[in-house]
């Protein structure tokens, strides 16, 4: 019998270790792309909190010097120009909302982040320390 030389294509065994290094990387890219999201979405949400105290302070000081109270309603400045129109919403819908509350001489709001290493604080309810980490990014007046 004569065997042929001139074989073509791929034997079962290279077939599955292709297949098996095809699917380790298809694993580590959908790791990477999921942590990326994540410091994307924090990214916006820290974003977003420094808008809305750019915002109140701009009311602030167009005001008479109160801050808003509410953040459900526009926030009309004393000259009638629109300071902000709505507090900004989370960039995952179905992750929690924004909170902005009026504290005793100002005001805090806060976003949950997914990152503690993004967060400055461990609650809600600014709660800032020195060096803290937390599972919140809040920011106050600065009045």
């Amino acid at each position: 019998m004569k065997k042929n030389k001139n074989k073509k294509g791929f034997t079962l065994f290279e077939l599955l270790v292709s297949i098996s290094i095809i699917g380790i990387l298809t694993a580590l890219a959908s790791v990477a792309y999921s942590g990326a999201q994540k410091k994307a979405r924090d990214a916006r949400r820290v974003q977003d909190m420094k808008l809305v105290q750019t915002a109140a302070e701009q009311y602030y000081s167009q005001s008479n010097y109160v801050y808003p109270t509410s953040s459900t309603i526009s926030w009309v400045s004393k000259v009638g120009d629109t300071v902000l129109s709505a507090i900004p919403a989370d960039p995952k819908d179905s992750w929690t909302a924004y909170k902005y509350t009026l504290a005793a001489g100002g005001y805090c709001v806060c976003a949950n982040v997914e990152s503690t290493i993004n967060g400055n604080s461990t609650s809600n309810n600014c709660a800032f320390g020195v060096g803290t980490t937390g599972n919140f990014f809040c920011v106050k007046n600065q009045q």
